[in-house]
């Protein structure tokens, strides 16, 4: 339970808020409609529930176990009163929601020390905010005492490649790259090699967003993994499949499609502060049974946080104090 016993601070707190509003509002608005004039949780108001569900995407699969969970909570409590139906639903989907395994002793982006560095390959289709998403956990990781490498093996872009070289320069951080149509996986192997070398303690790749032929996507990231091992056996520890929140129900199908393609293990989730889409987060965890790691709740370097979900529900559906 260390996930939740880290100090969540009120500046954190503020961004996570604020980021979150629109899909709260959203939220929030479907809620009250739902329990208009209802002075107890009936059948009205859980089918009213369900479509405020649904219509803020988190997926008809998730809300439906959702509504059962209250409906059971409702049997077994005697809950009667619809003025603690958002106390209610945050335990509900809290307990719903995956989580990262986390070691208590450690800070938010702080990793151990010591042995071969921790290894990120980020996955993802072209748009998602992939680079922007590595750029800012370069900068998080750094800024939390690590020695960060980049590796660009992104090759089928030009654009991608001089996109990582920007954020490695904006955060302070050597990115290894080659040219163009470079082989992907000499590119990791490089880039494992020289942060061995360095001592460096995080190293983040950055692949191809192709998704028009999965069969080569999968053979192109599984070559990347065998090639990276090679030098770092445990590599890598973090599959990372960045995710536009915005996009709502696409999302899922990417997550479909990278899932099948690759073991991914983690989930980064963007651009949650323009939209009221943000419930994708709620569907996309509990149906993949992938944690949501990291959220993007703005543009600023610091807004890509560490996903907590007590707080993450809690700024959903409980009062700004």
């Amino acid at each position: 339970m260390g996930f939740f016993k880290k100090l969540f601070s009120k500046e954190k707190k503020e961004k996570l808020d604020t980021g979150l509003q629109k899909t709260k509002e959203g939220v929030w608005s479907k809620i009250t409609r739902a329990v208009a004039g209802k002075s107890k949780v009936d059948d009205d108001v859980l089918d009213n529930l369900e479509e405020a569900f649904i219509t803020s995407d988190v997926g008809v699969d998730t809300t439906l176990k959702i509504i059962d969970r209250i409906q059971d909570r409702v049997a077994r409590d005697k809950y009667v009163g619809s003025e603690e139906l958002n106390n209610l639903l945050c335990e509900e989907i809290t307990d719903l929601l995956a989580r990262p395994e986390e070691d208590e002793n450690l800070e938010d982006f702080e990793i151990k020390k010591g042995g071969d560095p921790y290894v990120i390959m980020v996955v993802g289709v072209n748009g998602v905010g992939k680079t922007t998403t590595i750029g800012k956990l370069a900068a998080q990781y750094k800024k939390a005492g690590n020695k960060v490498i980049l590796g660009a093996a992104d090759t089928f872009r030009a654009a991608a490649i001089e996109q990582l070289d920007i954020w490695g320069e904006r955060v302070g951080v050597p990115v290894i790259k080659q040219k163009m149509g470079s082989d992907p996986a000499a590119v990791a192997f490089d880039t494992l090699s020289s942060a061995k070398a360095q001592g460096a303690d995080v190293v983040i790749i950055d692949t191809a967003g192709r998704l028009h032929n999965k069969i080569g996507l999968m053979n192109e990231l599984t070559k990347i993994k065998n090639v990276m091992k090679r030098v770092v056996p445990s590599a890598p520890q973090e599959i990372l499949l960045v995710l536009d929140g915005s996009t709502g129900q696409n999302a899922f199908e990417q997550a479909r499609q990278f899932v099948a393609a690759t073991e991914v293990n983690a989930l980064a989730v963007t651009k949650l502060d323009g939209t009221a889409k943000g419930g994708v987060v709620i569907g996309i965890s509990d149906q993949f049974k992938i944690p949501v790691k990291y959220i993007g709740i703005g543009e600023g370097i610091d807004d890509l946080q560490i996903f907590r979900p007590e707080e993450f529900v809690r700024s959903l559906f409980l009062p700004t104090k």
